[in-house]
């Protein structure tokens, strides 16, 4: 070791290996909050809340959004005991692309003899009529927008298809080509959404025919329904089956929310770049030892090594806490910049802006989940005030 120290922290947590390769770009939320961002509010504000119409109610606690880019804006700091209280400060903001999404599905739960859940069945509806009023209430008036309502659920079937075989068939002599097959019927309806239920999801498909980029293949998430009873849950599950949802039915302006997601990738990278382990100095009789990662013994077998090494950096499905929605807007060129989005394009309807960055890099699908550990020592009730959002183009930065 020379005249170096004894002793290093070491480097690059171990709570998430093995750094591997994310097994599907569209991430499965493992955890759920006990509690949603409303609740929070009316436990906390009461009739304050309710007067700005924040009410207890069922909720889906996640979303899913796809990553458009980057902009700044000057927002007016409203935390509390800060130096920059009711000062504007430059903020980074990410904008996120967020079209309705489809509920086509709901799957119940029961608890089987060790406590687990158990799927107790699902049933599945036709998405046809919700996707074709989702295009004429959000993208019907804009006037950069040009394929019609049928072209759109043609290519959403046909994408919905390239996930799951058994969902849609080809329909050539059908008005869209294809056909949702699988309806259930009453009597599968009666059985799934009746008995001892736990736990009710909502089996969602995004639309990405209407996000910026050009996607046919859709994404198919489970998400749980949160309310205060089951009776309530099983209520809202039904009123919503078979139709569209937008974020304004999920979240509220100026809450946090947990985003779930693959990182972007870097590939096969060195130890020093994986875990920011310290280069040794290189001279005459040491430069055989520069970059690399030195004794690996003793190992042991069927045990994880600890010793940075090369391999896989980026790529990993991740998740970051506490992240601030600074607004939620109805038509996407309010937030779109000039030319649009580098490597994305343009925003056409409903929008998500997010204070800071995100993980990902641009067409990436992210969930937006109600925060599972929000800090309760700030619990906004409305979005800070934007004084200025910058649109510029972002073609030369």
């Amino acid at each position: 070791m020379g005249h170096r120290k004894t002793s290093a922290p070491r480097h690059g947590s171990l709570g998430v290996r093995p750094r591997k390769r994310a097994e599907d770009l569209t991430p499965r939320v493992k955890s759920w909050p006990e509690k949603s961002w409303i609740d929070l509010l009316v436990e906390k504000y009461g009739e304050e809340a309710s007067k700005k119409g924040i009410t207890a109610k069922p909720v889906l606690l996640a979303y899913p959004v796809y990553k458009a880019g980057m902009t700044h804006a000057l927002v007016v700091e409203d935390r509390p005991n800060t130096p920059f209280t009711g000062k504007e400060r430059f903020t980074p903001i990410t904008v996120l692309d967020a079209p309705p999404v489809v509920v086509i599905g709901l799957r119940t739960y029961t608890r089987d003899y060790t406590g687990a859940l158990k799927p107790l069945g699902e049933v599945w509806t036709s998405p046809v009529d919700a996707v074709i009023k989702a295009v004429e209430d959000f993208y019907g008036s804009n006037p950069l927008w040009s394929l019609k309502p049928e072209g759109v659920v043609r290519k959403y079937l046909s994408g919905l298809r390239k996930v799951n075989h058994g969902l849609v068939k080809p329909d050539p002599s059908g008005e869209f080509g294809f056909k949702f097959v699988a309806e259930s019927s009453e009597e599968d309806v009666k059985k799934v959404l009746s008995g001892d239920i736990v736990d009710i999801r909502a089996i969602v498909t995004t639309i990405p025919v209407l996000a910026g980029f050009g996607k046919k293949k859709c994404e198919i998430l489970e998400v749980k329904i949160h309310g205060s009873s089951i009776e309530e849950r099983l209520k809202y599950a039904s009123s919503i089956w078979g139709k569209y949802i937008t974020p304004f039915d999920v979240f509220v302006e100026g809450q946090y929310v947990d985003v779930i997601g693959v990182t972007k990738g870097h590939g096969f990278q060195g130890v020093i770049k994986r875990f920011g382990v310290k280069e040794l100095p290189r001279w005459h009789k040491h430069r055989k030892g520069s970059r690399k990662v030195g004794a690996r013994s003793p190992a042991f077998t069927y045990s994880m090594s600890e010793v940075p090494q090369p391999g896989q950096m980026g790529f990993h499905r991740r998740t970051e806490y506490n992240k601030r929605i600074i607004r939620i807007g109805r038509n996407g060129y309010e937030a779109t910049v000039k030319g649009g989005f580098l490597h994305y394009g343009l925003v056409y309807g409903p929008y998500i802006l997010v204070k800071g960055s995100l993980i990902g890099p641009p067409k990436r699908l992210l969930v937006l989940r109600h925060p599972i550990r929000p800090n309760l020592k700030f619990i906004p009730l409305s979005a800070p005030q934007v004084v200025y959002l910058s649109l510029e183009s972002k073609q030369g930065a």
